[in-house]
């Protein structure tokens, strides 16, 4: 066994079942459920954004989120497979054709809306 088959073998142990990390696609709007810990509480916080970019694989994947709060910018990055993430919700689909939505950062108002994609009772047979 080389080196990379033995990694991914340990790494398998700490990755979240599928069923918990649903399908992320490029332009989603996505809610990320996250742990905080302040003192001795917990808490969970929702970050509502959409999906710029995926990198890594394995444990060390993470996705970047971003949304607008008070005409401000607000990017994040979370690891995918992190015990602080509770939950990961696909709230919308959008129809974009890069792989990283970088352009994003650069623009305001209606030129940052995405197409969004809906199922017409047609598609559900």
């Amino acid at each position: 066994m080389n080196r990379t088959a033995i990694m991914e073998s340990v790494e398998a142990k700490h990755l979240k079942p599928a069923a918990d990390v649903p399908t992320l696609r490029i332009g989603d709007t996505i809610d990320v459920h996250y742990r905080i810990v302040e003192g001795d509480k917990e808490r969970v916080q929702v970050f509502q954004g959409v999906l710029l970019a995926t990198k890594g694989r394995g444990t060390s994947r993470t996705i970047t989120v971003r949304r607008i709060v008070a005409n401000e910018g607000v990017e994040r990055v979370f690891p995918l497979h992190s015990t602080r993430v509770a939950k990961i919700e696909v709230i919308r689909h959008a129809e974009v054709r890069r792989a990283k939505l970088y352009y994003l950062r650069g623009l305001t108002g209606k030129a940052r809306r995405l197409k969004e994609i809906r199922k017409d009772a047609s598609d559900a047979s």
